[in-house]
């Protein structure tokens, strides 16, 4: 984009004044930002109105973003840098021609750009910047890298696949030629169940049939049922591309691999190898760095939690827990902590079991129990890095409980998680694992208790009109979270083309408990649970049904659903 060329058109048709413009240039150059984004964004310049204009003097085509459907998105021709770096948006293609959105008619980069990456011609349309930039940010955050999205339309043979260890798999170590249709069916499965975001895949022979399974928002789904033929040589595929022994059938095995989709965008794969009675079980679970970190904003915290959440993390000294069951994303939820304290004058040090996330200026160490690096030793050695935060995976015995409790009084800020169903049941177990009621009542600053719940689909939820606002109340949400006005929604049971069922994506529900001195006397007295968690009610500390339940006021859950996660 011109600068001097764009700035000449503003004055030209009198957009901004002249004693102003110089000015504006500075300060947009300061930021880094496009001058007609820069102008809008602190409201100098009329977005439609500079449009009409634009479309106008430059004779291009003036195009409403308000009625565009998102259902004729090109996602073949998506690239997320082009879009960000160039400011521009594919909007539709028929037959060799590429619609693309601008709000600059000087914007030349952008096509240049997209007709070398597309090898199509290209039509340029003027857009509002305001509106340009909401879709931009809407179609990046919901979806995943562009060559991630170019999977489906590739041959699936040229899936580059690299192996984490040891020599690089080459097709020469398959079984012949008579294999190429199930090393063509696996990469298949693996596409599909990327592209459908499924956490998990299970490979299940039976004596009778061949089934796969796709764990989607934390449900297992039925996905396919082929020939029981080629279970033995699915497992054996599957066992070369994890460099594990395809000859020993007999006891479990574990291994890895990636999937390398672009230059920038690898997928791990842990695989786990299980023999039954009619063959290997195999399951593969998913790792998609490029989702394991979200914002604060969207991880799920109501906006008093966030708060209490963020106070701890910026206390030079203590501990926070995280506790949930296995899959409840405690993890996501401890490094999006991480990645907000995570500055140069930090020393970060984490112990991992096994490392899942990998994080630029963050020292993780992958715990190996056979060699004897355990979590307490691995502990035992940050204390002589020079600490300032310590990341434990999980606190599974006394003796790191305790180092993690020592450390956390000696000026370091621990982070751990832990597994109970509550946030009160927290204190307790600390006890039963032997650590005196006085060192927990010194370290520990902030428990959360944290779930999964399916988000309904936004498309096809039916309002939930037997969801009154007395039976909310029945069900312990507390009056401030309820608004005048609200309505609940229940799933579609049959679901529609975007979702399942009548769910898309999961967020979390949380417990967020700061440790009180009302609360730390009540465990000096040794008091059970139950008395712990009526004192966290009477100091306005939502739990997790209560919790679930604001996310059903909010039309994002269902009501079943918020039950279904809570319930234990």
């Amino acid at each position: 984009m011109s600068q001097h060329g764009i700035s000449s058109f503003l004055l030209s048709q009198n957009l901004i004044a002249s004693e102003v413009l110089d000015e504006v240039i500075k300060a947009a150059d300061k930021a880094d930002e496009r001058l007609i984004s820069h102008l809008v964004s602190n409201k100098l310049l009329d977005s439609k109105l500079f449009a009409i204009e634009a479309a106008k003097f430059f004779n291009l085509t003036l195009f409403d973003l308000n009625a565009y459907d998102l259902e004729f998105f090109p996602r073949k021709y998506l690239n997320e840098r082009l879009i960000t770096e160039c400011h521009c948006l594919p909007l539709y293609k028929h037959k060799k021609m590429l619609l693309l959105a601008t709000s600059d008619p000087l914007n030349l980069n952008a096509i240049r750009e997209y007709r070398f990456f597309s090898n199509l011609d290209i039509e340029q349309v003027i857009v509002e910047e305001g509106m340009l930039s909401k879709l931009i940010k809407e179609v990046t955050e919901n979806t995943t890298d562009d060559a991630l999205k170019t999977l489906e339309g590739m041959e699936l043979e040229e899936i580059d696949l690299d192996i984490v260890e040891g020599d690089e798999f080459k097709e020469d170590d398959d079984f012949g030629d008579n294999d190429e249709p199930v090393i063509k069916y696996v990469n298949k499965i693996i596409v599909d169940a990327i592209n459908k975001g499924a956490s998990d895949i299970h490979f299940e022979p039976y004596a009778t049939n061949f089934r796969i399974r796709y764990r989607i928002d934390g449900m297992l789904q039925e996905i396919a049922f082929p020939p029981l033929k080629i279970s033995a040589r699915t497992a054996s595929r599957i066992k070369i591309m994890a460099q594990l022994n395809i000859a020993e059938r007999r006891i479990p095995q574990d291994g890895r691999f990636k999937l390398k989709i672009s230059k920038t965008h690898v997928i791990d794969f842990r695989v786990s190898v299980c023999p039954t009675a009619f063959g290997e079980k195999i399951v593969l679970r998913i790792l998609d760095q490029a989702k394991t970190y979200l914002s604060i904003d969207k991880l799920g915290l109501e906006s008093h939690q966030q708060k209490i959440y963020l106070s701890a993390l910026n206390q030079s000294q203590g501990m926070i827990l995280v506790t949930g069951p296995t899959g409840s994303g405690k993890t996501i939820t401890l490094y999006t902590g991480l990645h907000i304290i995570n500055t140069v004058e930090k020393n970060i040090s984490t112990a991992e079991d096994p490392v899942e996330i990998n994080v630029n200026g963050i020292n993780q160490v992958q715990i190996n129990n056979k060699q004897g690096l355990t979590f307490a030793r691995a502990l035992k050695a940050f204390l002589r890095q020079d600490p300032d935060i310590i990341m434990i995976g999980e606190i599974r015995d006394f003796e790191t409980a305790d180092i993690a409790i020592k450390a956390a009084q000696t000026g370091h800020l621990v982070l751990s998680t832990i597994h109970t169903n509550s946030a009160p049941e927290t204190l307790n177990r600390l006890l039963d694992m032997g650590i005196p009621h006085y060192n927990i009542i010194s370290s520990v600053s902030l428990i959360i208790a944290q779930r999964l719940a399916r988000k309904l689909c936004p498309h096809c939820k039916r309002p939930a009109p037997d969801v009154t606002r007395q039976l909310l109340l029945d069900m312990g949400i507390r009056p401030q979270h309820l608004e005048k006005d609200f309505t609940a929604y229940r799933s579609n049971p049959n679901g529609c083309t975007r979702c399942f069922k009548g769910y898309r994506g999961r967020i979390a529900i949380y417990e967020v408990m700061p440790l009180s001195l009302a609360m730390s006397r009540l465990i000096v007295e040794g008091r059970s649970t139950l008395t712990l968690a009526e004192q966290a009610q009477r100091e306005g500390i939502d739990n997790l049904q209560q919790s679930a339940l604001i996310k059903v006021v909010h039309g994002i859950t269902s009501i079943e659903e918020a039950h279904r996660v809570t319930s234990t």
